[in-house]
């Protein structure tokens, strides 16, 4: 990857970090889930309505690292208006693209960025925490989503 490629990537996180989208929390709510990584301490709270099978509003709060804000701030914006079935399979693309090699990243969009991640273990938990935390919410899981 090219310097010009990563500053630009940089920037990119730094500016989701700094003014996250879909940061508040939504009342009522009709999914929620709180997601914790005990690596770098970052917290999240995640807030949905789904609708007929459709994630018709997301919005979190909560307080992480730069990568952890900016991936759930990133993720809110990719996955409103997608059905439940596509946001599983976004996660499950967006997962594999970070923790495997050779991943073909074509179609995950703006999301690409944090790809960067996969060359730091303990970053890819960052990352990920979000989503885990949007598995657990679609699923009704009762427990805080950790990425351990």
């Amino acid at each position: 990857m090219s310097f010009d490629i990563k500053a630009l990537y940089q920037e990119v996180i730094l500016d989701h970090n700094r003014n996250p989208r879909n940061f508040h929390k939504i009342e009522p709510c009709s999914h929620h889930a709180e997601g914790h990584n005990p690596l770098c301490g970052d917290q999240i709270e995640l807030y949905l309505n789904i609708e007929e099978g459709i994630i018709t509003d997301i919005a979190f709060q909560g307080e992480g690292c730069a990568i952890s804000t900016a991936s759930s701030s990133m993720m809110t914006e990719a996955i409103k208006g997608k059905s439940i079935a596509e946001a599983e399979a976004l996660f499950q693309r967006f997962h594999n693209a970070v923790t495997l090699e050779d991943v073909d990243s074509g179609d995950l969009g703006s999301l690409e960025i944090l790809m960067g991640v996969r060359d730091y273990p303990t970053r890819v938990k960052c990352a990920t925490l979000p989503w885990h935390a949007l598995y657990s919410a679609i699923h009704a899981k009762d427990e805080i989503a950790q990425t351990e």
